[in-house]
């Protein structure tokens, strides 16, 4: 075992010492002048992950032209470019003065967004379109962006994919930090592992978790299609809006309706059941 010893904690710790992984997006975005701006980002996570209000989060330097655009104008795009593309995107990462578009200097095409004003990028695979639903602004920090996703947008042919053969054709860069705020280092994903997760002692309780309301032959049967790692949290959350609303039973018709709420659909489901 090597020896350890601590490493001073300083600015940009999370760039050049730590080893951080993180997938680069270029995001896209309008001044309130309607010029347009592109610059890339890593500082981006899923926030609200349920289907009926889905959001992200993401963080800016509160002087950055993408943040500034943001609060002027409400809308942006997170586009998700190719390793075919690592180039542009770097070009778009130069710091050009404001109104410049960094896409003008790039082999990228715009392309018009569905939901929002700023355009999209025509090669990136996978693209998000999203509205602001609340900003903060850290004190001598960042800027966070809460967002609502308004659509997901993807090159035809990627959604059918199992993610295996997904991850290999979008190709992605991941983001392994920089040197001396110059050199920045990237890693593509075409070295991709598999690994199967093995049941485990709380999917072993999940699948014996008990209902602690009378929930009828239809919602039982329904329930026993849930994942047994997940099964008890979606006991506790079914009653808990059941007694909510006043019912003694858990039936099959709440149970349906609540789970479309969450977007659990029949093409979830059967996403379960397959093991897909």
């Amino acid at each position: 075992m090597p020896n350890k010893k601590e490493i001073k904690i300083r600015p940009f710790w999370y760039s050049d010492i730590w080893i951080f992984p993180k997938l680069i997006n270029i995001i896209t975005s309008l001044d309130k002048d309607g010029r347009i701006n592109a610059a890339p980002y890593s500082f981006i996570m899923q926030w609200d992950v349920m289907h009926f209000k889905p959001q992200i989060m993401l963080g800016f330097r509160q002087d950055s032209h993408t943040f500034l655009n943001i609060c002027e104008t409400g809308e942006f795009v997170i586009n998700c470019p190719s390793w075919d593309t690592l180039e542009d995107m770097m070009e778009t990462a130069r710091f050009w003065p404001a109104g410049v578009n960094e896409l003008d200097h790039t082999n990228y095409t715009m392309i018009e967004s569905r939901k929002v004003k700023p355009p999209s990028i025509g090669e990136c695979p996978q693209i998000m379109e999203c509205t602001v639903d609340e900003i903060q602004k850290l004190k001598r920090s960042n800027g966070i962006v809460i967002a609502n996703i308004e659509a997901i947008v993807m090159d035809e042919g990627l959604a059918e994919m199992s993610r295996a053969e997904r991850i290999k054709a979008m190709n992605l860069p991941i983001g392994l930090g920089d040197e001396k705020r110059l050199d920045y280092f990237y890693c593509d994903t075409s070295n991709v592992v598999m690994h199967t997760l093995k049941d485990n002692l709380d999917a072993y309780r999940g699948a014996g978790a008990k209902t602690n309301m009378e929930w009828d032959e239809g919602a039982s049967e329904a329930l026993m299609q849930i994942p047994p790692a997940v099964r008890a949290l979606v006991i506790d959350n079914t009653e808990a809006a059941a007694k909510e609303k006043g019912h003694s039973i858990v039936t099959l018709k709440f149970f349906q309706e609540l789970a479309a709420e969450y977007g659990m659909d029949d093409e979830v489901m059967e996403r379960f059941r397959s093991g897909g």
